[in-house]
């Protein structure tokens, strides 16, 4: 199958990594790394027939495009070869200086209890979602309007209760300004028949 996504240089046919052909396998001679033999296979393009070949990279551990085809950009394998070389490199440093690598701990252990809550946060979050209950939502929201809407009402009858309780109050004050005024009238009527009964009494008694 080809180890990579590729094109081919005759026809300019894209070829998928993955994609199986019938491919023939030989011994590379007189290359190897660290003992291991590297391999070289053959196949044909399917759709011109052109003869593509590729050989294994034990040092990469990836496959190398000799001739036929020319690979597309790996950015993926890119960046795991510079990850691995940053790490070589980390490890030598922590080698080297025993106070870097203490450090590089810390900072490994503190990013770990970071993702650690991060996830326990994730996941109570996850639960409180998972609980949540709709229809119970709704039915607390309607009974919550139901009891507004009881207030309201309560609140407008007592105020209606309060303004005919304030003109009660003026007709019942009406009345009793107008019975103090009757009273006030017969009263100096009164007066005013004893004064005259009193004048006539006097002048009856004096001498002719």
């Amino acid at each position: 199958m080809a180890p990579c996504n590729m094109r081919c240089n005759t026809c300019g046919d894209y070829i998928a990594r993955g994609k199986k052909f019938n491919a023939r396998k030989e011994t590379v001679d007189n290359e190897e790394y660290l003992g291991l033999k590297v391999f070289r296979f053959y196949f044909k393009c399917p759709r011109c027939m052109q003869e593509i070949t590729f050989k294994t990279d034990p040092k990469s551990y990836d496959y190398t495009v000799e001739h036929g085809a020319t690979p597309n950009f790996k950015a993926l394998k890119l960046a795991e070869q510079q990850a691995i070389e940053e790490q070589k490199e980390k490890e030598e440093e922590e080698r080297l200086n025993p106070m870097k690598m203490l450090e590089n701990r810390t900072k490994a252990s503190r990013r770990e209890m970071e993702n650690l809550e991060a996830l326990e946060d994730l996941k109570e979050m996850n639960q409180r979602e998972v609980a949540i209950n709709y229809d119970d939502l709704l039915k607390k929201k309607k009974e919550e309007l139901e009891q507004e809407l009881k207030r309201q009402e309560a609140e407008d009858e007592m105020f209606i209760k309060s303004i005919f309780h304030h003109k009660d109050d003026d007709c019942d004050q009406g009345e009793d300004e107008k019975e103090i005024i009757e009273e006030y009238e017969e009263t100096v009527l009164n007066s005013s028949t004893c004064k005259e009964i009193s004048t006539n009494e006097q002048q009856t008694q004096m001498p002719i």
